[in-house]
């Protein structure tokens, strides 16, 4: 009988986990009704052969219950101190957010400002090869841009003419030989450079593309197109200005600037297609025109949040992207 009660209310222990289960055990097996209690109580009826051993068994079994009764006690009070201590009425505290890089930002507005206006948004590959890279933008073999200290060549065993692409243009000639005009799209996208980098320069930076092509297509669709950009982007008080510059794939060639702080700041380049890129992608530019535009949303960006240090971009340093 003895060992059935201890074997019981040991067991029953082992299941406690608080103290308002703790003093529910003692008070069934060491309360003034408890299973043991009765025991005890009931020796003085017993036979005298069994009132000593019964006696015995029962007094050892109430030291030993409360030995452990006085052992778990402070384990689970110390435990009740602890959650205790938390006020479960005051706010969680916040998890840290995922948010957007402010480069992806600013493509992601420039790209809506394009889509507004009718344009597509396609994206290619960062590794491409000279062809497209150079031959079909009307850049010459003999350009600077070709030479190994300007373009990072990739090493491949099959071919030579592997490179990560040093502009977006190239989707220009893609797009143009698997579709038939009329055309308006832009390519954002990574491009690589071998450049030393510093303040102004990352050997690795975003750029947009842009490409419009179809018939009777002149100067001043080009024009009206990056005007109604710079009111999106820039606001539409501000101050633009166009000016002829050079480059091998558009003729004429403009760069555009915008009034940023009393000084004009550059933004863009474009220009009209050159014809020889036409005839590269099997175009008749006598039928054909269009206009090609590309710009860096890095720049775009530091104008916006007033960064002087394009290299923080891609520091990773939290104190500056949490700041976006």
């Amino acid at each position: 009988m003895i060992g059935q009660l201890k074997n019981k209310s040991l067991a029953d222990l082992k299941l406690v986990n608080s103290l308002d289960s703790l003093e529910e055990w003692r008070v069934n097996y060491l309360g003034r009704k408890g299973e043991l209690t009765k025991i005890l109580r009931s020796i003085g009826s017993l036979p005298d052969d069994q009132r000593k051993k019964i006696g015995y068994e029962s007094n050892l079994l109430r030291v030993l219950l409360e030995d452990q009764y006085k052992k778990i006690k402070p384990k689970l009070e110390s435990n009740l101190s602890v959650y205790s201590s938390i006020d479960i009425t005051l706010p969680g505290r916040k998890g840290d957010i995922g948010r957007l890089h402010p480069i992806t930002s600013i493509i992601r507005e420039i790209s809506s400002a394009f889509a507004d206006m009718g344009f597509n948004i396609l994206e290619g590959t960062e590794s491409e090869i000279e062809h497209y890279n150079f031959d079909l933008l009307n850049i010459p073999s003999d350009h600077p841009a070709r030479d190994q200290w300007d373009t990072i060549w990739l090493d491949r065993p099959n071919r030579k003419d592997n490179l990560l692409r040093t502009h977006t243009s190239p989707m220009q000639a893609r797009i143009m030989e698997n579709t038939e005009p009329p055309i308006r799209v832009i390519t954002p996208g990574k491009c690589y450079r071998y450049e030393a980098t510093d303040s102004t320069h990352e050997w690795h930076f975003h750029q947009i593309e842009g490409l419009v092509v179809g018939e009777n297509i002149s100067f001043s669709d080009l024009k009206g197109t990056l005007y109604e950009f710079a009111k999106r982007i820039f606001g539409p008080d501000r101050k633009v200005r166009f000016r002829c510059d050079f480059f091998p794939f558009v003729e004429p060639g403009v760069d555009m600037s915008i009034d940023w702080k009393g000084n004009w700041i550059e933004i863009l380049g474009a220009g009209m297609v050159h014809p020889k890129v036409f005839q590269g992608v099997g175009y008749d530019p006598d039928k054909y025109k269009g206009f090609a535009f590309g710009m860096g949303p890095e720049r775009i960006a530091m104008l916006r949040y007033n960064i002087e240090d394009i290299r923080q971009f891609f520091s990773n340093d939290l104190r500056f992207l949490s700041q976006f």
